[in-house]
């Protein structure tokens, strides 16, 4: 997966990339209006980080090109700018999502899982794997036709492990995922494990096939043959 960061504060835009890069993205920078053109005119991306207010011109303008050539990358505005108005109009021309500086870099990650998500899924709001559907805006899960109740962090785990599926995933990532920033201040992630241990037997219980599978002494990971 690439990721282009359109920023101009450095460090920010370091930390950014050494987040992500943990999590096996490629990312690449434009520090200036007129790099980020070329970037984008040039190449493909599956997430832009687009800031605004950058020093050579408007990041708005950036959106209007993206649509202008009907490019289909993810964009999520990341700007020190908290006005409506500017929100609105990045929304109208395109952007996915926006973020308000500063924020947590667990919070970014998740969006960006969002967006790719939905592009992993053809932008389609639901998911079928099987007997398994899953409704992205109702944020409904049914097996076999039968809805199951799952809690909101089931319910995020579900959905990170299938947007992340054939992979294997360590339980600190997983905590970092249900707990954001908080998840370095615990003692240890045996939530982790509880959460995950709910979920498996709500999916089970209702019919499920075993997707979710434990790999020993790494992690877990999500089967989708």
């Amino acid at each position: 997966m690439k990721i282009l960061i359109i920023e101009d504060e450095t460090e920010l835009a370091k930390s950014i990339s050494e987040y992500l890069s943990g999590e096996n993205y490629i990312c690449e920078f434009a520090s200036t209006f007129v790099k980020a053109m070329e970037k984008i005119k040039d190449f493909q991306y599956d997430c832009i980080l687009l800031d605004i207010g950058l020093p050579d011109g408007n990041g708005l303008a950036i959106l209007e090109e993206l649509k202008n050539t009907n490019k289909q990358d993810g964009v999520i505005i990341i700007s020190a700018k908290n006005a409506l108005d500017d929100k609105i109009k990045g929304l109208q021309l395109g952007a996915d999502d926006y973020l308000t500086k500063p924020f947590h870099l667990s919070e970014l990650m998740a969006r960006i899982y969002s967006i790719i998500r939905r592009k992993q899924f053809n932008n389609s709001n639901i998911i079928k794997q099987n007997e398994l559907q899953i409704d992205l805006l109702a944020k409904s899960v049914t097996i076999n036709d039968a809805t199951i109740v799952l809690t909101k962090k089931e319910f995020d785990l579900l959905i990170y492990f299938v947007g992340n599926k054939n992979k294997v995933i360590s339980k600190s990532t997983l905590a970092e995922h249900l707990s954001g920033d908080f998840a370095d201040m615990l003692d240890n992630h045996d939530f982790v494990y509880a959460h995950i241990k709910n979920l498996k037997k709500k999916l089970y219980e209702a019919g499920c096939d075993h997707y979710l599978k434990t790999v020993y002494g790494t992690g877990y990971k999500w089967e989708n043959i």
